[in-house]
């Protein structure tokens, strides 16, 4: 594969100065929006498939095509892997690549804002959680869009398990990192992604591109201890 895949671009230098109060104020702040009915239609179908597979529960966040929630599927046989998207067009090329052999993983089509928040009212735990390549929103005033600056990400922390993040910009991955210790106290492990195997179809592009990869990884469990704002 040819990759012409750029560096990512931004008007950003450094992590950005409102991280912190934004990451605060979220925390202290419940966040209450109404789920979409198609959320709580997927959901139920979610948690039946987790109950009648009974395994610790694997998530895959924006999991594209599904490469890297097959692959979670075979490295963890004994567990229940649920890749998560939004896009038709994505979770339909999935499917279509979907293994019978496995019986132990679901793809599904859903807002992940409302699933992450019903699987925490649910009670659920996960063994591992992967967020894989999300949309970096490169731009400075478009912190809120990112993961760790949108008013969900204390539910994102409280699924607990093991986290980790991959990106093609290194911003994205030290503020992330940043508003875990804000929000938890905890260190999480940054590196280079080192000999990356092409696990989505956004890392084939990156690696074929020669872009540096970087990737966060962070243990959630019994951690989320709220800080107040002040």
């Amino acid at each position: 594969m040819r990759g012409n895949s750029k560096a990512v671009d931004s008007n950003q230098e450094g992590v950005h100065p409102d991280l912190e109060d934004v990451v605060r104020r979220h925390v202290a702040t419940p966040y209450e929006r109404p789920y979409h009915e198609f959320s709580l239609k997927t959901f139920a179908e979610i948690s039946a498939a987790l109950e009648n597979h009974g395994g610790p529960l694997i998530l895959d966040s924006g999991c594209g095509t599904g490469d890297s929630t097959l692959l979670a599927a075979r490295r963890h046989p004994k567990s229940f892997v649920v890749g998560i998207d939004q896009s038709p067009k994505q979770i339909g090329k999935a499917e279509n690549r979907l293994d019978a052999a496995l019986d132990n993983l679901i793809i599904v089509r859903a807002d992940v804002v409302d699933i992450w928040r019903l699987a925490v009212a649910a009670g659920w735990r996960v063994q591992h959680h992967f967020v894989l390549y999300p949309n970096p929103w490169p731009k400075k005033q478009h912190l809120k869009r990112r993961w760790h600056g949108h008013p969900v990400f204390p539910f994102l922390l409280k699924l607990e398990g093991r986290l980790q993040l991959r990106s093609n910009w290194r911003i994205y991955v030290d503020e992330f990192a940043q508003a875990i210790a804000i929000a938890t106290g905890k260190h999480c492990e940054k590196s280079t992604l080192e000999n990356p195997q092409g696990e989505t179809a956004f890392e084939k592009k990156y690696v074929a591109s020669g872009l540096t990869l970087f990737r966060l990884d962070v243990a959630l469990q019994a951690c989320f201890e709220p800080k107040q704002a002040g």
